[in-house]
């Protein structure tokens, strides 16, 4: 197996890791929340999860783009912008901090699952602008 493919599998796999961790902390805003806060019940495997899938994405997404030459298709910086609201989303909706209300914190979790969403479209269709 040639290495490009590892990395792409690598990638697609953290992508999916996220999605799940994505679904579950999802969850925790929905049962068992105290107060404005999540539910705190798995708050550590599930932060530590996120922020494995989160980097092995960005790292194996900076291997591939090195590996391609930097010679990316339009689309591709949809993505990123996209990519960077995913991830603002996820500090607004789980960030502890009892002055966000729980409304602002299921907002945020809905504009992430917007990008997530969008991000999956871009991918499947790959979109020519211009």
């Amino acid at each position: 197996m040639d290495s490009h493919l590892l990395i792409k599998i690598v990638h697609m796999s953290a992508a999916t890791l996220a999605l799940l961790v994505f679904v579950v902390r999802a969850m925790t805003l929905f049962v068992g929340v105290q107060e404005q806060q999540p539910n705190p019940v798995a708050r550590k495997l599930l932060v530590g999860s996120q922020h494995l899938a989160f980097s092995l994405i960005a790292l194996t997404g900076i291997i591939l783009l090195v590996m391609n030459q930097f010679q990316v298709q339009p689309w591709f910086y949809a993505k990123i912008i996209l990519f960077l609201v995913l991830l603002s989303s996820f500090i607004k909706a789980f960030k502890r901090d009892d002055s966000i209300l729980l409304v602002q914190r299921r907002a945020g979790l809905i504009l992430g699952a917007v990008a997530f969403v969008a991000i999956i479209i871009l991918i499947l269709l790959k979109p020519t602008f211009g």
